[in-house]
């Protein structure tokens, strides 16, 4: 597979700038790979789709407001701080990318804040946009996560051109969110309502949580032709004991195993073992799933609708069929399905 195999005219008008009123009634496209058949749902519908027993593998990371806005010292030029990992809590030591990045060099100081609560040298050059700071704060490390976050923004991809509202808040965030240290949001998971996961309980689907901290790298573009050269950054992920042991019951069972997301379906596929059950898993993962892929613990999976020649596409295709997923592609932009984070749903079964 080539990299223009996955473009496609996407009208910007379907991009969602906001999410739908209420979660779980963002639109759900059904794609069925057996029958081949294309069905139009609400998310709530979902439940529909599953039996006591089967399981649903959700990611538990919580996104932390990344985003912040800062003063370069003496010019006062304002500038854009997007943190993206901690390196060294100890030393107060940050990867962050910086805009505009040609006025910033080792050595310069940034002031966040009206009173200039935080300050924060830059201390390497890793690229043309990343940097790595290092603030300068003497208080507690508890205070000093506290001041970021008061300072933060909630990270909202950039092709949302509005502001920050309120709500974002809490919508740009999963309800199960718990483990802090994702920098953009695993978005399948944005349509689970507390009412419709309660209802999935009730009948009886299990749960099993991953953590897979979402870097900006999911969504760097792909720059080559031969997909097998592009590089994924890489991401921290934590499979645990119950997890696998959740999975691994289904597996055997021949349930239906759900990945609700991309994010969950690169955690689980970075960690198979050589009988094709599911490990525990504590590191990092840089797995790119393109086509053709033998998918070995997800026999389902919930994702959005992606933007042309990007990576969360190309694993879409890879699992629903190529074909399939230009068809489906093609049917929701007929039918005005919305794209992108705040977009609506897609169940491949």
């Amino acid at each position: 597979m080539k990299l223009s195999h996955f473009n496609f005219d996407l009208p910007m008008e379907l991009l969602a700038e906001y999410p739908s009123e209420h979660r779980d009634e963002a639109r759900l496209m059904v794609l069925n790979r057996a029958d081949q058949t294309i069905e139009h749902k609400e998310f709530k519908d979902l439940i529909d789709y599953f039996d006591e027993n089967d399981v649903m593998i959700l990611n538990n990371t919580k996104v932390f407001p990344a985003r912040l806005f800062g003063n370069k010292e003496k010019t006062g030029a304002r500038i854009e701080v997007f943190l993206l990992r901690e390196l060294n809590p100890d030393q107060r030591l940050w990867d962050v990318l910086v805009d505009p990045a040609r006025k910033i060099r080792i050595g310069n100081k940034l002031y966040f804040g009206d009173d200039d609560m935080l300050v924060a040298e830059v201390i390497d050059n890793t690229t043309s946009r990343g940097r790595t700071l290092r603030f300068l704060y003497d208080g507690s490390y508890h205070d000093f996560r506290k001041k970021l976050k008061q300072l933060g923004q909630t990270p909202l991809p950039k092709y949302i051109k509005r502001d920050v509202e309120p709500e974002d808040e809490e919508r740009y965030q999963t309800i199960y969110a718990k483990n802090e240290g994702a920098v953009a949001a695993p978005t399948a998971g944005l349509h689970f309502s507390r009412h419709l996961l309660k209802r999935l309980e009730i009948k009886g689907i299990k749960f099993a949580e991953v953590t897979l901290h979402v870097g900006l790298g999911t969504f760097n573009p792909v720059e080559v032709e031969d997909l097998s050269k592009h590089k994924m950054d890489s991401e921290e992920i934590v499979i645990d004991r119950f997890a696998t042991a959740t999975i691994n019951d289904a597996l055997v069972k021949k349930r239906r195993i759900c990945a609700v997301g991309t994010t969950v379906m690169r955690a689980i596929e970075s960690s198979v073992s050589s009988s094709g059950t599911l490990n525990e898993y504590d590191g990092w993962t840089n797995k790119f799933i393109f086509p053709p892929f033998e998918f070995s613990i997800a026999n389902c999976m919930i994702t959005n609708f992606h933007t042309p020649k990007s990576t969360l596409l190309m694993m879409a295709s890879a699992f629903a069929g190529h074909e399939f997923i230009k068809k489906a592609y093609d049917e929701a932009i007929k039918e005005k399905y919305r794209f992108y984070s705040y977009g609506d749903a897609m169940l491949i079964i």
